[in-house]
Order: structure tokens, then sequence, then C-alpha cells
């Protein structure tokens, strides 16, 4: 694979063609990009301004070839879908300022890889090339997130990370990419697998200290209105260091209680925000109501599905076009939950309500107990017209602190690269996955539970 070269299309202004069958126009701060027929995709035109809650402005200039692509690539139906897939899921149920969405943190993902970049480049300009792969993908790096982010992926078995790389290849994000750069699409999935030549710049992206994590674990919790999220972003920032023998991302011993600090901040969103047991409850709400529909439709009883949801419901998601899977959103979805309250079949109508009246099951943890014994109980005492599969369930949920996630975060010493965790009792305290096992019934029933 050839490393694209962040200003291969040419220069602002010289109107020098792109290669391959794609081209761009380019003057006076304005850019034309047409696909392979020669129609016009979308028009560019002076610098771009959005106004974060986190951020502050985010400026994108008109006059920067890489950052006039970024625009261009905001503009597409691919990432403007983004509005409408909420970040946190079903959190808003319990956290009800929780309604951001993919399309903001993706913004602000993009924001802090520039940043973190500019950092990077600053002591080693041969690292500009990269800029255009990095930045690209920063911003598109969520845009194969299905309806219901994570959630959904449990309901419907998709995989965001399997469809972003489907979407660079196959959808209009490839022309727009490779009419900047014919290498850019797999330069982009390269970066996001980790297979990227510079392992650093994957490491902006996805890794256990990145810019993805920086932002939402912010934005998560300046949603939520948890205080646990108030990172040292500016000091983790300039802590960042690229170490030109392993070509890794590494981190200045003074930026250690930082980073320290942005990995208790982790532990404690998963504790409070995301495995909280409200969003457990809700997302087992969510997951029955489809598998209902899934059974009503497969014995041929009547239910309302349009094209979209049908597809989604009764087939393998990656086996979807790509034009079915960005069909479909969480606005998609909660049209159809509207629609199934009224619906003849019992359980169905009893879930929907439940799920939009927020009349949501229990969760209770029972770690260490007996779990077939407890599910036991909790059948039994199910009215007749409660069936089992629906309404008692068994989950898991595991607490996140720090893991070797292909590689930890590396130290830069003087005596050379040595691993976080062998140096700090914090993160060494937080290692280990802490996995809890949860009952999921109506409260009613979970009220007579007795372990």
């Amino acid at each position: 694979m050839r490393i694209p070269l962040g200003d291969r299309q040419g220069s602002a202004g010289t109107g020098e063609a792109a290669p391959h069958n794609h081209r761009i126009l380019a003057w006076n701060h304005h850019s034309t990009f047409y696909n392979g027929q020669g129609l016009p995709i979308v028009a560019v035109t002076k610098s771009r301004t959005y106004h974060d809650p986190l951020h502050g402005a985010i400026v994108l200039a008109g006059t920067d070839p890489v950052e006039r692509l970024l625009i261009a690539l905001i503009d597409t139906p691919e990432f403007q879908r983004l509005r409408r897939i909420r970040q946190l899921d079903t959190a808003s149920f319990t956290f009800h300022g929780a309604e951001g969405s993919r399309f903001t943190h993706s913004l602000g993902v993009m924001h802090l890889t520039r940043r973190a970049f500019q950092q990077l480049v600053k002591p080693y300009p041969m690292l500009q090339s990269h800029r255009a792969a990095v930045l690209t993908a920063a911003l598109l790096h969520d845009v194969g997130h299905g309806p219901f982010s994570h959630a959904g992926e449990e309901v419907f078995g998709s995989h965001h990370e399997f469809w972003t790389l489907r979407l660079l290849r196959e959808s209009s994000l490839h022309p727009l990419l490779t009419a900047f750069d014919p290498d850019l699409p797999e330069a982009i999935a390269a970066i996001l697998t980790k297979t990227y030549p510079v392992p650093a710049l994957s490491q902006l992206v996805s890794s256990q200290l990145d810019c993805d994590r920086l932002d939402y674990l912010q934005r998560d919790s300046y949603y939520t209105g948890a205080r646990y999220g108030q990172l040292d972003l500016d000091r983790i920032l300039l802590a960042l260091r690229f170490d030109p023998v392993s070509q890794q991302l590494v981190v200045s011993p003074k930026g250690t209680t930082a980073i320290e600090h942005y990995l208790m901040v982790r532990y404690f969103m998963y504790v409070q925000v995301y495995n909280h047991p409200k969003n457990l409850a809700a997302r087992f709400t969510l997951d029955r109501i489809m598998a209902r529909v899934r059974e009503l439709a497969h014995s041929e009883t009547s239910v309302f599905l349009d094209e979209t949801a049908r597809a989604w419901l009764l087939t393998d998601p990656a086996t979807l076009s790509w034009q079915q899977y960005l069909a479909a959103d969480d606005t998609t979805f909660n049209y159809h939950i509207g629609r199934w309250q009224t619906a003849a079949d019992g359980v169905l109508r009893d879930l929907c309500r439940r799920y939009l009246d927020r009349n949501l099951f229990k969760a209770v943890e029972i770690t260490g107990q007996d779990e077939a014994h407890i599910q036991q109980q909790l059948c039994q005492r199910l009215p007749p017209d409660w069936p089992p599969a629906y309404y008692v369930g068994i989950r898991r949920s595991l607490t996140k602190g720090y893991t070797l996630y292909a590689q930890g975060i590396s130290l830069q010493t003087l005596t050379g690269l040595q691993e976080i965790s062998e140096t700090s009792p914090v993160v060494q305290a937080i290692a280990q996955p802490r996995p809890k096992t949860w009952a999921i019934a109506p409260k009613s029933v979970l009220a007579t539970l007795h372990p």
C-alpha cells in the first residue's frame, strides 16, 4: 500500500487534476468534487465553523486542501446520517441529557486528532504527509454505526467496524476520497484496522489512549451530568510523543498523573454510566422487542415492517447492500416501536409500551450466585401471558479500566519505553476487568426473588 500524500491532489488555485478517474477542480477556496461520470458530487466553499459545547469553535479552513476534503465528507449523506444516531443509545432513559449524536462525537474526535497530530508533527515534520489519512480516519471512524449505536450491535448483530470499512470502499464516500488520492480509502482502512505503516497514527484514533476515548469520556460525562469525565486534556495532549525507533505513540513521564486520571475516569464512567442497571434493562427490552418481531414475521403473523426494517430484522446485516444499511437509523426503529405499541400481539404491544413509557424492567446484580436457579425462580413467578423468553433474562457487564489493547500505554523514559502498568500503582489497581452478572425481569417479579 502506498502512503497517501496530503497535497497530492494539487494546491488550491492551480486547477491541477487529481489522479485516478475522479478529479477535483480547485480555485479561490472553492472545490467541486466529481464522480467517475463527471457529475458533481458536492461543492465546498469558504471555511466552516462548528460550535462544539466541549471544544468551542472547530474551524476547518477553506484554504487547506485536507480540510476542504473534511468539509466535503461532513456534508455527505453518510456522515449527516450520524446526526440521527444517538451516541449513548438507550442511556437517556437514565440520564435525560444523554441525547448527543455520533455526528457531534465524530467531529470532536477529528478536532482532537488534529490537535494531537500537530503536536507530533512539530518535532517530526516527515509525518506531515500522513495528515489526510489520519484526519479523515478520525472523522469517519464511526460512520458505520447502525441504529442505537452499541446497543444496536447487540440487537441486530451488526458491527460498525465492518460497515465503516465497507462504506469507505462502496458508498459515495469512495469517489470523494479517491478524487483526493486514489490510495486514501485503503490508508484509512489501514489506520482503523491497526495495520498502518506508522503505528502511532493508528494509535491516535484507536488505542488505550486515543482521541476517540478522550472525546467520548468528556462528551458522555457532559451530556449525562456525571462529573467523572473532566479530563486534563491539554496536559494529556502535550504529553504525547512520537518514538521514531518503534514508531509508536508514547507518553512523556510528566504526563503520568494526567494519564492515570484519564484511566480512572474511564473506569468510573463504566461503573456509573455505561453499565448502569437501568441502561442494561433498557437494552434488554429493546432486544426483546426486536426478537418478538422476528418471531412474528417468521411465523407469518401480521406485523408492520417497512422495507428497511424487514431487511434489517430478517436477514444477516452483513449481507445488506450499503444503501439498505444507510437507510436505517434511530428514527427508523423508533417509528416502528411507536407503531408496534398498538400491534395485535399482546407481548409485542406490552414490550413497546414499556419501552416508550419508560416502564422498564429491573436489573438486579447476581454475580457469584446460582444463575440457573434464579432464572428458574423468576420464570415460575411470571403470569401465564408473559412468555419467559421475553420477560426474564440474564445479562453480563464488564467494567473496563485499563487493558493491554493490542499494545498498552508506553512511557518514554531515559532507559527506554516502559509500560505504564509496571510503574503506576493506580493503573495496576484497575488493570483487571470486573465482570458482573444481572438478572432482568419485571419489578413485580424480581420483588419475590430469594437467591
